[in-house]
């Protein structure tokens, strides 16, 4: 009996290299601009539900606006390093 080659997930298999288009970047970046902006239409909605007082559980909006507010901060650090990158890769010679 022989012995199949494996990959580096440790299966046997196929082997495919990952796009290099930038697809699933894109993907993955549309995907968590999504959340950051579902994460703050439920901190809107429960803080509507609270000021009008049809909120029975103040601890639920105080958490979305927590982490509506920290995604936010993170999607913008993510962008400003995203532009430190550009702008370091520009300066670069050819």
């Amino acid at each position: 009996m022989g012995v199949s080659p494996t990959t580096a997930t440790g299966y046997a298999g196929k082997t495919e290299m990952p796009s290099t288009d930038g697809s699933q970047f894109a993907t993955s970046l549309t995907g968590a601009i999504d959340n950051v902006q579902s994460l703050q239409a439920t901190s809107n909605d429960l803080a509507i539900k609270a000021v009008t007082g049809d909120l029975t559980d103040i601890h639920a909006a105080t958490l979305a606006s927590s982490r509506a507010s920290i995604a936010l901060e993170m999607a913008a650090t993510f962008r400003n390093r995203g532009v430190e990158a550009f702008n370091e890769i520009m300066r670069m010679q050819a």
